[in-house]
């Protein structure tokens, strides 16, 4: 009877064996502490995979790949700046280790311009444009340069 109690323990055992997948004893990602700056300073750094902070600051990030931060700061253009995570295993002589790059993420933000300067700015690009036009035509007309 002991016979059968212990192959039928190793008989379940085994069977047991079968089914187990190594996903089990992969962990999640180590968190990474990543660095942003801006210049201006102050600006809002959000990063694709949730967290924020205003800079310069940095956040641990717990990611399996690569992401995105996007830097805004009122009266600034904002600015999205893509952050590759590259993750090198422990070898026999050395430990794992990740390489973020950029280290540190930095941007400098560029002022955005008001509307208002903008729609001038438009105009003053579309005028010189249509001036050189209407120039050969008043030469057509006369043996004398355009007065203007």
């Amino acid at each position: 009877m002991r016979r059968v109690l212990v192959l039928t323990a190793a008989g379940l055992s085994l069977a047991g064996c079968s089914s187990f997948s190594m996903d089990a004893f992969k962990s999640a990602p180590e968190p990474i502490t990543v660095q942003f700056e801006s210049t201006p300073p102050g600006a809002e750094a959000k990063t694709s995979v949730g967290p924020a902070c205003t800079t310069p600051c940095s956040l641990p990030i717990v990611t399996e790949g690569d992401f995105s931060v996007t830097f805004t700061l009122p009266k600034f253009q904002p600015a999205t700046v893509p952050v590759t995570v590259t993750r090198f295993p422990a070898e026999f002589a050395s430990p794992a280790r990740t390489v973020v790059d950029p280290s540190p993420v930095a941007v400098e933000l560029q002022p955005a311009v008001p509307a208002r300067k903008a729609r001038k700015a438009a105009k003053r690009a579309a005028a010189p444009a249509a001036a050189p036009a209407e120039a050969p035509a008043a030469a057509a007309g006369s043996p004398f340069p355009n007065p203007r």
